[in-house]
């Protein structure tokens, strides 16, 4: 059957819906098959997660997922159920008959999708033997003292046994996809190519191996893309076999993808295939109700914050909090990969810029990183604790105040005012003053650290010297923990946090795509990434003007290191200096993307991808024309018509522009229509 080509993305708020000829999913089952399916660990979690309901949705009861099981994550996550599929159920039972125990549910997230989990444990007194049979397979070895390796070698072999029962079972009808992600489940994919069971496959790389261990050791890996000596250089790192799993998959497999145009120039030199299609990585964007009701949360939220900023700076508390920025960093705590080390030296350099022009507006910034710790520290659990005391003891004399008040008021009296408080309440007020004096400075971490001198952003802390002085223009608060709504310090669940926050910050070396950013710009924030990331690069090949929307872009590939700093430093200067209604107009710019995001959208890339996988599998009854790739043209939103058409003009002069001086025209709605008619002019 012949299968549509054209995949542009032309369906955003207020344009025509994408049509394209669906897949009869009716005679397909797809599987998903990744090592993160109900078993949190990284980023592609939230990738399988997020986009389930909405293959759910299009396949109905013919799409599984298929991961490792986990006995806590199984009861936890996990509804137990009969499989509705006879040839499923067969496949499993007998793999169950063998010894190998398989288990069937629903997954309980949007979607409820199906899954399939397979129990390691069950099945290693296989490994040796599996191990002889992959070795003759397709020579790749794997040392006995790498247990995740060991591990996606027993899952992959499961996998393949299922798929091989399985497609036994079926005899063609209907046809099977298997979609791969990641080298631990590159075995599965190999051992079903090289069985030859008649199965459509899809591998998809989020980041290549070699990659990240190259960036994690301060190489300068863009620039030298085509000179590393592979072999060699996966070698010295101790983990060439993985290597070897994550490039024979790739080369196997029907259809290779990955997350981002930045990774399919790197998985082209590292793995030796370039990507037949970039899947970028999407989420569930949820619409509220009432218009804007994000800016109402953002300042719900922000209040929280600055109820933890009142304790933890408690007796330094000398700037207005009404004028006070919350910018963050947060994700994986790997040090230069994350760009912390760029965004510390810009810090430092935004201190000094805001105390030169004699700024009034202060900076907190919040390192959400988890670390080794033991505990939180006295100095920030008392702070809170001051806090607290401090307004139990104004709420008391706000009571007695309003008492008097009241009887006064009753009598038909204009209370003394000097009068109105005794000597009493006075007495309690300077005991609550005298409390809040501290002769040390505010921590910058919230924890005893295990590693306190040897930590990275401590040290360089240490070395930028910006320990929250009063002189300070930017404070810092390093929170080496993911925060959650149960903490006693700072009660807050992650998306709340990021929804009180100003700017999420994020200037990272290596990052294939990078879901922070993507997490910020769908609830309203704005944020920075750079054309390292994925979702940086995305964002400039489909937004005409970036920062006008609230993504500032910083160049990491083009730049020096100094130079990168500097334009994160001005990126957050210039910031500093918007009014508060700027900010509130941008917030509504960053929301409008939303849609670029969606997976109701980015979800038509692994559309492509599966049938593409057909065509290539099956061609005589799936027929797809290669050459013609899928095309985004026309998706791009253009300069918002309030901004001024020169960059210099968008910034003022003076970093002590008001609100009063704000006089720029500006109606969201208007500008959201009008860009909606300028797409469809583009297109």
């Amino acid at each position: 059957m012949p299968l549509s080509r054209s995949l542009s993305m032309t369906s955003l708020s207020g344009l025509p819906i994408w049509e394209d000829e669906k897949l009869p999913v009716e005679d397909l089952l797809l599987f998903e098959v990744a090592w993160e399916v109900t078993n949190k660990v990284g980023g592609i979690y939230t990738v399988i997660q997020t986009k389930a309901k909405l293959t759910v949705d299009e396949w109905g009861e013919n799409f599984f997922m298929v991961g490792p099981y986990y006995e806590h994550n199984f009861k936890m996550q996990v509804e137990e159920c009969e499989a509705p599929n006879p040839a499923i159920k067969k496949a499993m039972d007998a793999l169950n008959n063998n010894g190998c125990q398989v288990r069937f549910g629903r997954w309980l997230i949007e979607g409820s999708p199906y899954v399939i989990l397979f129990d390691i444990g069950s099945a290693a007194w296989n490994l040796d033997r599996w191990k002889a049979e992959f070795w003759d397979t397709c020579g790749i070895g794997l040392p006995f003292h790498d247990r995740e390796a060991n591990d996606s070698l027993i899952f992959g072999s499961l996998n393949a046994w299922f798929f091989k029962e399985l497609t036994d079972q079926l005899q063609g009808a209907p046809h099977v996809i298997g979609h791969f992600h990641e080298w631990q489940t590159g075995p599965g994919l190999i051992l079903c190519r090289s069985r030859k069971i008649p199965m459509a496959t899809i591998f998809t790389t989020h980041a290549t191996l070699l990659g990240r261990y190259l960036c994690a050791a301060n190489v300068d890996f863009y620039n030298n893309l085509d000179k590393f000596n592979i072999d060699h250089e996966a070698g010295e790192r101790q983990i060439y076999h993985r290597y070897c799993l994550e490039r024979a998959s790739v080369h196997c497999s029907h259809v290779f993808t990955t997350v981002s145009e930045i990774t399919a120039i790197e998985a082209d030199h590292m793995l030796h295939r370039r990507p037949d299609v970039v899947t970028p990585n999407g989420l569930n964007v949820k619409k509220f109700s009432a218009v804007h009701e994000f800016q109402n949360l953002h300042s719900t939220n922000k209040g929280k914050i600055q109820e933890f900023v009142r304790g933890h700076f408690y007796g330094h508390l000398d700037f207005n909090l009404e004028k006070t920025l919350f910018f963050f960093i947060a994700g994986r705590y790997e040090f230069s990969n994350k760009g912390a080390d760029v965004f510390l030296e810009s810090l430092s350099r935004l201190n000094y810029l805001l105390r030169v022009h004699r700024n009034d507006v202060t900076v907190v910034v919040f390192f959400i990183m988890p670390a080794k710790t033991n505990n939180f520290n006295v100095e920030t659990l008392k702070g809170q604790a001051v806090r607290k005391q401090l307004w139990d003891t104004a709420h008391s004399v706000k009571e007695k105040f309003g008492k008097r008040l009241y009887d006064a008021l009753l009598k038909g009296e204009i209370p003394d005012m000097n009068k109105i408080l005794d000597k009493d309440d006075f007495t309690i007020m300077k005991r609550a003053i005298y409390s809040t004096q501290r002769h040390s400075l505010p921590p910058v971490t919230t924890h005893n650290m295990l590693d306190d001198t040897t930590d990275p952003i401590l040290a360089n802390v240490r070395r930028i010297g910006l320990f929250n002085a009063r002189t300070d223009r930017v404070k810092i608060v390093f929170h080496p923990e993911f925060l959650s709504s149960t903490s006693p310090l700072l009660p807050m669940d992650y998306e709340e946090f990021v929804r009180g926050c100003h700017l999420g910050v994020f200037p990272s070396y290596y990052e294939p795509w990078g879901y922070t950013p993507g997490e910020c710009t769908v609830m309203g924030i704005p944020s920075v990434t750079t054309n390292l990331s994925g979702f940086g690069c995305f964002m400039e090949e489909h937004v005409s003007d970036p920062t006008a929307y609230g993504i500032y872009i910083v160049d990491r590939r083009f730049r020096s290191a100094d130079e990168s700093c500097n334009q994160l430093t001005q990126f957050m200067f210039g910031f500093c200096q918007q009014s508060r209604r700027q900010r509130i107009i941008q917030r509504n710019r960053t929301e409008r993307l939303s849609d670029l995001l969606d997976w109701r959208y980015l979800g038509r890339f692994y559309i492509h991808a599966r049938h593409l996988a057909l065509s290539r599998a099956f061609p005589e009854k799936f027929k797809m024309d290669p050459t013609a790739p899928p095309t985004t043209e026309g998706f791009r939103f253009p300069r918002p018509l309030s901004v001024p058409p020169s960059p210099s003009a968008s910034l003022h002069s003076t970093p002590h522009h008001s609100d009063e001086e704000d006089d720029e025209p500006y109606d969201d709605d208007e500008e959201a229509e009008r860009d909606r008619q300028n797409i469809k002019q583009i297109n």
